[in-house]
């Protein structure tokens, strides 16, 4: 029986507590959050965990791994607190808003051994996985030009733009994911542009409401993101590569597939009210693939490194759009 704790109960961490919950042969011990509140003793006593403070964790021989879907700003001391326990890591993006730290992190945890896995969920999405893996087989040819778009149904509270990162560093980085796995290289240039154009109050907080990336690889694939805190039709995320042999489509996902016709036209239904619904089985597939790296040593789809270097990109667009200049990236680049 492998044990597992989560650390926050926020909620993208009460999505990760049940379904590490719902697979065989694993049990929730533990349900770290410091704050109080109903939904956290709801969720442990629902489940069958245990509400424990850090140190009851790691001091436990029994945990083999811990999840860490708490605040962004508690990550990297949490990571580190269970890699020196040697227990493995699901550790959700970013590992700190400050870049150096997430460097030194990423030198630790390599040094370490300890298998650490990030949150990057769409490269579990089957739809993702499957555009991918056509891709890396040859089958489509190659890769030539890849367009991403992602706008959230609207703008968040101002108070998660001031401790999430802002636009690029909590939002985008999952396009700068994408934007390497897809096309299995390093990016080798970059320019961004940036504004706020939805909610001033965005502005006031340092941050931007509307982004355009456009990148190069090593090797000259094109590679564009368009994001944006506000889309009218919901929660927009869409993804097109354009291969030598053919084209594929990641398109919305609907609520559901019932469509309604009549003189006037047709209607369809809108798309998944946001990323946790989009995303749901993308979610679930996380969790098996963190407990495969536990059980069998299976490597994760995103480690500590593919953190850093999203990151990295995200860092990167945030100078290009200060400076108003594209930006050369070297392995060694840092903002």
């Amino acid at each position: 029986m492998i044990a597992l704790a989560v650390f926050g109960t926020g909620r993208i961490g009460q999505v990760h507590a049940r379904n590490i919950a719902a697979l065989p042969g694993v049990r929730l011990k533990y349900v770290v959050d410091p704050v109080a509140s109903a939904a956290r003793d709801e969720l442990a006593a629902g489940l069958g965990a245990q509400v424990a403070a850090p140190d009851t964790v790691f001091a436990d021989p029994d945990v083999d791994g811990v999840v860490i879907a708490s605040p962004t700003d508690t990550h990297a001391g949490l990571l580190l607190d269970a890699v020196t326990a040697k227990m493995a890591v699901f550790c959700e993006k970013p590992v700190s808003l400050d870049f150096p730290t997430v460097a030194g992190v990423t030198t630790q945890v390599e040094a370490s051994g300890v298998p650490v896995m990030l949150g990057f969920q769409r490269r579990y999405d089957p739809n993702f996985r499957t555009v991918r893996d056509r891709i890396a087989a040859g089958t489509s040819g190659r890769l030539e030009q890849l367009v991403m778009h992602t706008r959230d149904p609207g703008p968040p509270p101002v108070s998660y733009v001031r401790v999430s990162g802002g636009m690029l560093r909590d939002q985008a980085v999952h396009d700068f994911d994408q934007a390497r796995y897809m096309t299995g290289e390093e990016i080798a240039s970059l320019y961004a542009i940036g504004n706020c154009q939805i909610d001033p109050d965005i502005g006031a907080a340092g941050d931007i409401d509307s982004l355009m990336v456009t990148m190069l690889t090593a090797s000259g694939r094109m590679v564009q993101m368009s994001n944006n805190r506000r889309g009218p039709l919901g929660y927009d995320q869409r993804l097109e590569a354009h291969c030598a042999r053919e084209v594929l489509f990641i398109d919305n996902r609907p609520q559901n597939d019932l469509r309604i016709a009549g003189p006037e036209g047709a209607l369809s239904a809108p798309p998944m009210d946001y990323f946790i619904a989009r995303f749901e089985a993308a979610y679930r597939n996380e969790m098996i693939a963190f407990v495969e790296m536990i059980r069998n040593g299976t490597p994760p789809l995103a480690g500590i490194r593919d953190g850093l270097e999203a990151q990295r990109l995200a860092e990167a667009a945030l100078v290009s759009i200060a400076t108003g200049a594209p930006v050369a990236l070297s392995p060694d680049w840092q903002p």
